[in-house]
């Protein structure tokens, strides 16, 4: 007997359940829409405990920023406030356009952005969005989001739930496009020894949403794509990345909204 694969049965089931309805109007269309992709969701669940038993997943990978944790103040501010000493005199609203137009710039100076520590980089930016090119401004603004102060976790029950995971066996691990500084990073915010792994583009030598950061997260983790999902906040990198490596994703914000619906639709209980 042939067994479909997870990815091809849960792809099946979506184009069926999204053959155009007969509806009254567009929004009852939209409305028959979202049902099926959540009748979907179910069927896709449950057939995956029929292949695994209650538990769904061996592991959990979790993107870092805008799904761990978050900046505990605007960018733009903190760029201003420590730069109004260094001769800093853009707006926040204008530092945060320059900000935009410069991460958006292509980065030729090597094949990843962040490579080692990522100063390079992170040079370019600063500068480029405030208009200074002061070294100690810079140390001082890069050195600022190494620290607690600057950010903080999202969810506040994540230490519970991945306690949680871990007594029930589940493996977990970050994947991040971030420099050497996540490390250091997770350790001040006391959640580093959540996780069984942590996977650094920078140390990697991959980026997001390139499918080698996720298999070598799994790799790390001892198990395979197909037994593994991925949560992060953004489609492209989270979402069609861990796909292509083969892994299970959920949109943080969309499909899942807390680290405890995580662990519930995995089939652990908190």
């Amino acid at each position: 007997m042939m067994v479909t694969s997870p990815k091809l049965l849960k792809n099946s089931l979506l184009a069926i359940s999204l053959t155009p309805k007969i509806a009254v109007a567009a929004g009852v269309h939209q409305l028959c829409r979202y049902s099926s992709e959540a009748v979907v969701e179910k069927e896709y669940e449950e057939y995956r405990k029929s292949l695994y038993g209650e538990i769904t997943h061996r592991a959990v990978l979790v993107d870092a920023v805008g799904t761990l944790l978050v900046p505990s103040q605007p960018m733009a501010q903190i760029y201003r406030t420590i730069g109004k000493k260094y001769g800093v005199m853009y707006s926040e609203d204008e530092i945060l356009d320059r900000y935009r137009w410069a991460y958006e710039q292509p980065w030729g100076r090597s094949r990843l952005r962040y490579v080692d520590d990522g100063r390079p980089f992170w040079q370019f930016i600063v500068s480029s969005s405030t208009g200074c090119s002061d070294s100690e401004y810079f140390e001082e603004v890069y050195h600022y989001y190494t620290t607690n102060k600057a950010w903080h976790l999202v969810d506040p029950d994540a230490e519970e739930v991945f306690k949680a995971l871990k007594k029930a066996g589940v493996k977990s691990a970050v994947v991040s496009n971030f420099d050497t500084r996540l490390r250091p990073l997770l350790q001040a915010l006391r959640c580093d020894h959540w996780f069984d792994a942590i996977a650094v583009s920078a140390e990697v030598e991959a980026e997001k949403p390139n499918p080698t950061i996720f298999i070598k997260a799994c790799e790390l983790l001892g198990v395979n794509p197909e037994d593994t999902v991925h949560v992060g906040d953004d489609r492209r990198n989270d979402i069609w990345g861990a796909r292509d490596a083969g892994c299970d994703a959920w949109l943080w914000g969309s499909d899942v909204h807390s680290f405890k619906e995580v662990a519930q639709r995995i089939g652990v209980n908190v």
